[in-house]
């Protein structure tokens, strides 16, 4: 009877066992890019066990180059993607119902770069061949051309490699605040000229988490979990020990090397990306009506959206971050 018993209480702890796996809601995440210190809140959020402690049994999968994150959300392929507000305003006119519910970053880290004593400040732009991505014809650069008067001939296909920079005085490129800088330092032994667009009124967030509305009304506590313990990510990942954090972004990423993300991190508090702005009185991840109206207003005023297809407010959401209060 005594052995009996105790074969009882072993299937009953070993299905609460299960049970309690069981309740581990399983919820994908795309990153916009290679895993890299930019990343680092959420790898933080996955190493430390913040997202399991929420509930949630999530994957973390890497962007790239060839990898479309808004066509795979539309698609079903991840629960919610790293994205830019921009980008989601723009998908409702194409009939993606795509919504923002929280903004790592209260500014873009979208770069350009010039050499020292050629482009000293954004004036020099005139004239000087610019070096950008497919992607900004239809984000930074309308802006650009219309805020300093440059011409739409100044600019040249960027194809990721910064040798053409490094060869050509004159040629200026865009860049990621942590990324073509450093490896233009480290490579050129010169230090660039570095302007982050958000400084000079660049409006955009950027590394926002964005869901379809389809997802945000059928798993509402899902989405809740993961803004949550996402953000609480950010604040121990940048102030707290990454090192845990950073094992997993070197493992998904193995050309990620530490001083690269030394730099990363270093940039990341120095220029208040996540602490900054809004952030710093109304917490980490934190959007607000008034800058995603700036954006929206500056679509539509560089002609790049069609205001009559898009309703602003569907295009994001406040609820998942107003309350959190994740404090610097």
């Amino acid at each position: 009877m005594k052995s009996r018993a105790v074969r009882v209480l072993a299937l009953a702890v070993a299905a609460l066992g299960s049970t309690a796996a069981q309740a581990q809601e399983k919820f994908t995440f795309l990153t916009n890019w290679y895993a890299q210190a930019e990343h680092g809140g959420f790898y933080q959020a996955l190493a430390s066990g913040l997202y399991k402690k929420e509930g949630l049994d999530v994957t973390i999968k890497m962007g790239g180059p060839q990898v479309n994150g808004m066509q795979l959300l539309a698609a079903g392929q991840t629960d919610c993607f790293m994205g830019y507000d921009s980008q989601t305003i723009k998908a409702w006119e194409n009939g993606i119902n795509a919504v923002t519910v929280a903004a790592a970053f209260q500014k873009d880290p979208q770069v350009l770069i010039g050499h020292p004593g050629v482009v000293n400040k954004m004036e020099d732009l005139k004239g000087k061949t610019i070096l950008i991505s497919s992607a900004a014809n239809t984000t930074y650069w309308p802006w650009l051309m219309a805020t300093y008067k440059l011409e739409p001939s100044q600019a040249r296909p960027y194809t990721f490699n910064i040798q053409p920079f490094i060869a050509d005085k004159n040629l200026v490129q865009q860049g990621y605040l942590s990324s073509e800088p450093y490896a233009i330092e480290k490579e050129a032994k010169f230090k660039p000229n570095v302007f982050l667009l958000s400084d000079y009124g660049w409006p955009p967030y950027s590394t926002t988490i964005v869901c379809m509305e389809k997802t945000i009304k059928e798993r509402p506590k899902a989405v809740a979990a993961f803004v949550k313990a996402s953000m609480q990510g950010w604040k121990d990942y940048l102030k707290g020990d990454p090192s845990a954090a950073n094992a997993l972004i070197k493992k998904d990423n193995p050309n990620m090397t530490d001083d690269k993300i030394a730099v990363g991190i270093k940039l990341l508090n120095e220029t208040g990306m996540v602490f900054g702005g809004d952030a710093a009185k109304m917490g980490v991840g934190i959007v607000t009506d008034e800058r995603m109206k700036k954006t929206y207003d500056m679509m539509v005023a560089m002609k790049l959206l069609d205001p009559s297809k898009v309703d602003l407010k569907k295009t994001y959401t406040t609820e998942f971050v107003k309350d959190l209060k994740i404090m610097p």
